[in-house]
């Protein structure tokens, strides 16, 4: 019987996993990539964004008109990029044709119509660099709407205010909503209404946001948001009806709001259908003439789109290939979506609503690779300790090694790589990754964790984590390791975790409190001490821990507990450490104070340390360098060899 792969196994060399050769490099992960970002249509031209490794990280706009034909909009070294909550979105929105964006450089808004040679700045320069922030932006009559983000001199997350303002275009500014501590989502209305979303430390957005209505006369009304009811998302419909997500019932659910009749359900799957909002500008929701509207569905294999038509009736659209749906947004007759699936990066899809085949209108880039060399996930759910939570069982998405040339040793039980997201309310998604790749063609097995808290599962999951942040996370990752190797899929001497920022303390956590599982770890950006999290971190996520940890700085003990930086005496596994030295939301100190302690305690080690980077890597060669680093590290700790071909050069392990 031939294997899935279609060569017989003893057709196949025998190489030791880890030094398999590959066709899915370093190199090749960065070769024309670009992260596909916001999807809009503007008078038949489709818009989006892309973040480009190649050229720095900028975000690049994007435009391809009816003929086909695409442009880059904004020509390097223009960014379309905010930092409004440091994660940002929502940097740009376009109608007939005009652009208005914000320039990461400066942060100012900037506005291009037909016919200007360059884009024009409307807002003025801040008294403090980058201080004055845009982000969600809206364009309206004569100007945008915008959520607003003013950082004073102190520098301190108390002093940030953020505000919904409309800005015309002559720069004039009028604050529309002020006073809670976070306000999203400014949608205009039908009849001069407007729409937006608040909510107040130390809340974030997935425990409770209100969402708010101002009539045309300056009436308000809050329409959702109960203590503990998430609203994400709202939609105004052309009659005057505004649709929203909400967990009130567990799972974020479809509701509208009509000023007459109050709020109705219109759709629940008993299954999320919206997610956490980490940054701005999400769309989970086309709307269509006719009361007809299409929502992504969770699926089997992750998500499927589906029309929901105005009986009621939820039809399925095929969409064969593809298992995650973002950017929703009308096209005529049909629904235009960021597309990706298994063995598909994210593709510009258009879906016709009659159930035609959908026709892809921003293909993803050429890899030149047999699909053959991508490792399917396989969705495991396995048990682990209730920890008081109620729940007794965590999921995760487990891509086994595969590789077409090449075989493990006969008995060789392939390593394992626990992969730890961040978030942490976040969730693995099952969409073509090539960093997941580029480990499971070596021959590891790669378990990226849904771990308690992750979101996808309803709101009952999700809040498993409330006050057990370096707990029940640690339990999860430590049972989806053992269950594996229990089960006789991974060599139970060689299970490595990894993780960035949330994900690298739940790495660094699990080494230092929980030692004996992992043999090796990598932490990219990892928080080490909760403590200076609390302190120093921006505004958005300054008061976070309050709910995943608990109140600070009354339970300060808790905090000292629970951080990495704490445990460093029982932290013996060798670990590599990756850190840019502009990060906000974790700072450089953490990694410096990780990296001195095992440096003490003559622990393996290897660091990394990139000028210029921030939260997460946007840069070629940093990502590569990164990702190369930590194969070497692993390769030096297990004792394998690196391939040959790829000439990557041995990262420095201090010992």
């Amino acid at each position: 019987m031939l294997p899935p792969y279609g060569r017989a196994m003893a057709e196949r060399a025998t190489v030791p996993s880890g030094s398999w050769p590959t066709p899915i490099t370093s190199a090749l992960l960065v070769r024309a990539a670009a992260r596909l970002g916001e999807v809009t249509v503007d008078s038949g031209d489709l818009w989006w964004s892309e973040s480009r490794p190649g050229e720095a990280g900028r975000s690049a706009l994007v435009r391809r008109s009816p003929d086909g034909a695409v442009t880059d909009v904004l020509p390097s070294p223009w960014n379309a990029r905010t930092r409004v909550h440091e994660y940002g979105g929502g940097a740009w929105t376009v109608a007939e044709g005009v652009l208005w964006f914000t320039e990461f450089s400066d942060q100012r808004l900037y506005r291009l119509a037909p016919g200007d040679p360059a884009p024009v700045a409307v807002t003025a320069e801040p008294p403090v660099p980058s201080g004055v922030r845009f982000a969600d932006l809206r364009a309206v009559p004569g100007g945008v709407l915008a959520v607003r983000e003013t950082h004073t001199a102190s520098g301190a997350a108390a002093d940030v205010v953020n505000e919904v303002v409309r800005v015309a275009d002559d720069g004039t500014v009028e604050v529309l909503v002020s006073g809670p501590d976070f306000v999203s989502d400014p949608r205009p209305g039908p009849g001069g209404e407007l729409a937006w979303l608040q909510w107040d430390h130390p809340t974030m957005p997935w425990d409770a946001a209100q969402l708010v209505v101002r009539t045309a006369g300056g009436a308000e009304t809050v329409v959702a948001g109960d203590p503990g009811e998430s609203v994400v998302q709202p939609v105004w419909e052309p009659d005057g009806g505004l649709l929203f997500f909400s967990d009130r019932t567990d799972v974020w659910s479809l509701y509208r709001w009509r000023p007459e009749g109050g709020v109705e359900e219109v759709l629940d799957v008993g299954a999320d259908l919206a997610g956490p909002q980490w940054q701005f500008g999400a769309s989970r929701v086309a709307l269509f003439p006719g009361g007809r509207l299409v929502v992504a569905v969770p699926a089997e294999a992750g998500e499927q789109l589906a029309v929901r038509e105005a009986d009621g009736e939820l039809r399925t659209l095929p969409t064969p290939g593809y298992a995650s749906f973002r950017s929703l947004t009308a096209s005529g007759d049909a629904v235009v979506v960021g597309a990706g699936g298994p063995a598909a990066e994210p593709v510009v899809l258009r879906v016709p609503l009659d159930g035609s085949a959908p026709e892809v209108l921003r293909p993803a880039r050429d890899l030149g690779l047999d699909p053959a060399w991508f490792s399917r996930p396989e969705r495991v759910s396995f048990p682990t300790p209730d920890g008081g939570t109620g729940i007794g069982t965590a999921h995760a998405l487990v891509y086994p090694p595969a590789n077409p040339d090449v075989r493990a040793p006969e008995g060789e039980l392939p390593p394992l790589l626990v992969v730890v997201h961040g978030g942490p309310t976040a969730a693995a998604v099952p969409v073509l990754n090539l960093e997941v790749q580029y480990w499971t063609s070596r021959g590891f097995c790669v378990a990226d964790v849904d771990y308690r808290g992750s979101t996808g599962y309803g709101r009952r999951y999700r809040d498993a984590l409330q006050g057990r942040w370096g707990v029940v996370d640690l339990d999860d990752v430590i049972a989806c390791a053992r269950y594996l190797a229990e089960a006789g899929r991974v060599d139970p001497a060689r299970m490595a975790i990894r993780g960035g920022s949330a994900g690298g303390f739940t790495t660094l956590a699990a080494l230092a409190m929980r030692p004996g599982t992992f043999s090796a770890g990598a932490s990219h950006f990892g928080v080490a001490d909760l403590g200076a999290l609390a302190r120093d971190t921006h505004k958005f996520e300054s008061r976070y821990l309050d709910g995943l940890v608990a109140p600070w700085p009354e339970r300060a003990d808790v905090y000292e507990e629970r951080s990495p930086l704490t445990h460093v005496d029982t932290l013996d596994t060798p670990l590599a450490v990756f850190q840019g030295d502009e990060d906000r939301i974790v700072p450089l100190e953490q990694a410096e104070a990780i990296v001195a302690a095992l440096r003490e305690r003559g622990v393996p080690h290897a660091y990394l340390l990139f000028a210029g980077e921030q939260h997460g890597f946007r840069k070629a060669e940093n990502i590569r360098a990164a990702l190369d680093g930590e194969l070497s590290f692993y390769a030096q700790v297990w004792g394998f060899d690196l391939p040959a071909d790829e000439g990557i050069e041995p990262i420095e392990v201090v010992r």
